[in-house]
C-alpha cells in the first residue's frame, strides 16, 4: 500500500515537514512495510519555497534589501528554467520587529532583487508567492529593483516605501530588465481584494502592518497616484487596480498584473504543481493532508481542500489531520475527507496541543494506519 502525506504547516507548532515525519512514525508503528511518500505543502504564502525545495528545487541564498532597508539574506528556489520567489523571505512583515514596524517606509524592493537573481540563474518561469508582506507600496519597490525609475517633481529619485508615493511625479519603465518581457510570471494569490478603496490594500491590510488611520490615508493617496502615473506610460493598466487580487501584498499583486503580465492562480494549485504532488497522488492508495486549523477558511481553498480536490480527480480517499477543527462532520465530509483527526480532541488543553503536537500526530498516524490500512477504500 502507498500513502502520500501532504499537509501544510501547523502554524506556531510544526513545519509541514515535521508534520509528515510525525505521522510517518505513527504509521510505522503499525506497519513499517507501508510505502509512505512525504510531500510538505503550503498554500502559496509562507512555506512555499520549503515545499518547492522538497519537490526538487535547489535553494539559492540572495542578499537583498529588507523591508526597511536592512540587509537580509533571502532565498529563492530554481529548477531548470523555473524559479520560486517567496516574498515573505525578502519583504516579509516577520522580518521587522514589532517595535520597528513602519507602514509608510516598508518596501517590496527585496522581492524585486530576488526576481533579478532568478533571472540571472536562467529562470524564464517565475512563481511569486506574495503572502506575509510588510509593505504597501503598490509593488513600486519591486519595480525599482527591476529597473523602473520613480521620481519626484524635481527629478530626484523617490524614497522607498508606500508613504513617499504621494510625491511621485514621473514613472519611467524604459529601464526595466529586458528579460522580463520573455519571462512568464504566475502569482500565488488567494486574496480577492482590489488595490484601492474600502476593500483595498491600504485600508484592509495597512493596519496589520502598523499603519495608523493617518498612515492609511497617506498610503491610499500614494497608491492612487501610482495607478494614475503608471497608466500614462502603460495606457489601460489602471484597470488592473480593480482586479481581484490586485491588493495582495500591499499592491504587489497589482504591479505583477499591470507591469509583469502575471497570471494569478490559487496558491495551493501552484504548490501542487511545484511539488509534483499530482503525480504522487495518482499512484497512491490513501492521501493524508491537513493544517493547524481546519475551519471555514480552509473550505475557501486552502491546502487541505486543494489536496482533497487533487485526490478526488484520481479517486483516491483523503484523510484530514489538524490541530483543531471548527467544522461539523458533515462539513468536512462534504469537503471530500473520509475521516478527520484533530490533536485538540486528544490533548488536555490548547497549550499541550501546540507544545506536544508531534507526539499527538504520531498517535494519530497509528490510528489512521489501524483504521485505513486494514480495510483499504475502493477506488
Amino acid at each position: 500500500m502507498r500513502i502520500v502525506i501532504a499537509p501544510d504547516k501547523f502554524k506556531g507548532s510544526l513545519t509541514a515537514a515535521e508534520v509528515c515525519e510525525a505521522i510517518t512514525r505513527g504509521i510505522a508503528t503499525v506497519n513499517d512495510a507501508v510505502s509512505v511518500v512525504a510531500v510538505p505543502m503550503a498554500d502559496g504564502g509562507e512555506g512555499t519555497l520549503d515545499a518547492a525545495v522538497e519537490g526538487g528545487f535547489t535553494q539559492h541564498a540572495v542578499p537583498v534589501s529588507g523591508p526597511l532597508g536592512d540587509p537580509v539574506i533571502a532565498h529563492i528556489g530554481v529548477r531548470d528554467d523555473a524559479a520560486v520567489v517567496e516574498m515573505a523571505l525578502a519583504s516579509g512583515l516577520a522580518l521587522v520587529p514589532e517595535a520597528r514596524r513602519d507602514a509608510l517606509a516598508a518596501s517590496s524592493q527585496g522581492t524585486g532583487e530576488c526576481i533579478l537573481a532568478a533571472l540571472n540563474l536562467g529562470a524564464q518561469r517565475i512563481s511569486l508567492a506574495i503572502g506575509g508582506s510588510a509593505s504597501t507600496d503598490g509593488g513600486a519597490g519591486m519595480l525599482q529593483a527591476l529597473g523602473a525609475r520613480f521620481t519626484r517633481a524635481d527629478g530626484t529619485p523617490l524614497a522607498r516605501g508606500g508613504g513617499p508615493l504621494v510625491e511621485l511625479a514621473s514613472v519611467d519603465l524604459s529601464g526595466l530588465d529586458p528579460r522580463l518581457a520573455a519571462t512568464q510570471f504566475v502569482v500565488a494569490n488567494d486574496v480577492s481584494h482590489e488595490l484601492l478603496g474600502e476593500h483595498g490594500a491600504a485600508r484592509v491590510f495597512g493596519p496589520q502592518k502598523g499603519a495608523t488611520p493617518a498612515d492609511v490615508t497617506t498610503l491610499e493617496a500614494g497608491l492612487t497616484t501610482l495607478v494614475s502615473l503608471l497608466d500614462q506610460v502603460l495606457p489601460g493598466s489602471a484597470r488592473f487596480a480593480a482586479a481581484p487580487g490586485a491588493g495582495a501584498a500591499g499592491g504587489v499583486g497589482y504591479a505583477a498584473l499591470a507591469v509583469l503580465g502575471a497570471e494569478q492562480q490559487p496558491g495551493t494549485d501552484i504548490v501542487i504543481a511545484l511539488t509534483g504532488l499530482d503525480t504522487e497522488i495518482a499512484q497512491a492508495d490513501l492521501v493524508i493532508t491537513g493544517e493547524g486549523s481546519l475551519d471555514h477558511q480552509s473550505l475557501a481553498g486552502k491546502t487541505p481542500v486543494g489536496v482533497a480536490r487533487a485526490a478526488a480527480a484520481h479517486g483516491v480517499p483523503v484523510v484530514a489531520v489538524c490541530g483543531r477543527t471548527t467544522l461539523a462532520e458533515a462539513e468536512w465530509r462534504d469537503a471530500g475527507f473520509v475521516d478527520c483527526y484533530a490533536v485538540a480532541e486528544r490533548a488536555p488543553d490548547s497549550a499541550a496541543s501546540m507544545r506536544d503536537a508531534a507526539q499527538y500526530l504520531e498517535h494519530i498516524g497509528s490510528e489512521i494506519a489501524r483504521a485505513h490500512l486494514a480495510t483499504p477504500h475502493p477506488r
